[in-house]
């Protein structure tokens, strides 16, 4: 049975390899997932630049992406995520499947706070002579930061929990230190410290996405 005293080095280590895990990931998952959910929304919008083979493609690359369970994604691109990092364990190898995940799942979100804006914002910015370019630096992503930001705030809090299965193939984390003391080794103080500082940082990310969108909503 693990003590406090020795838990916390052990806790410290797993916050700070859960904490580079989701930067990594949410990182590449506005990198990459914004553009997608731009390109998701005009291909398909009449007024803007809709090509339909093109918004099928990317759509059917989203959605089997997203239809894949996360601990077998994890395990298929294992070889490339070892290529890719040079290195077959720890936080920087399961951010690659991490940010598989995440990515499509931020685009189908993105995607969804443009489909809130109001048409007419749409047909005016383009009565007004402004190009595709324009409405989406200048009217989509402003008008939609909102809900962009509740998007990064709920991507966030789904790496998190795909996280915890990252540590079964050695990503480490938190989860992992959960599943391999808390769970394996029946260690009942490890698996509950480890449950509570996950629900805490959950709430405090939720609570620091809510208050940034009323913020953005307020002005």
């Amino acid at each position: 049975m693990t003590d406090l005293s020795s838990l916390w080095p052990l806790l410290y280590r797993a916050f700070l390899e859960t904490t580079l895990m989701v930067s990594i990931s949410i990182f590449f998952a506005v990198l990459v997932g914004l553009p997608l959910g731009v390109l998701l929304f005009i291909t398909q919008h009449h007024l803007l630049f809709k090509i339909k083979p093109l918004n099928q493609i990317l759509g059917a690359l989203v959605n089997v992406i997203r239809s894949f369970p996360f601990i077998i994604l994890i395990v298929a691109i294992m070889p490339f995520a070892t290529w890719l990092v040079n290195a077959s364990h720890g936080p920087v190898f399961a951010s690659v499947a991490l940010s598989i995940a995440a990515v499509p799942l931020f685009a189908r979100l993105v995607e969804s706070s443009f489909n809130s804006i109001h048409s007419g914002v749409i047909e005016a910015s383009i009565a007004g002579g402004a190009s595709v370019f324009m409405i989406v630096t200048d009217v989509l992503i402003p008008e939609a930061k909102k809900g962009i930001i509740q998007a990064i705030t709920l991507t966030i809090i789904t790496i998190i929990a795909f996280s915890a299965t990252a540590g079964v193939v050695g990503g480490g984390g938190i989860g992992d230190l959960a599943i391999r003391y808390g769970y394996y080794r029946y260690d009942t103080l490890t698996m509950v410290v480890t449950v509570i500082l996950l629900i805490i940082i959950v709430q405090l990310i939720q609570w620091i996405g809510d208050f940034l969108s009323r913020r953005e909503e307020g002005k």
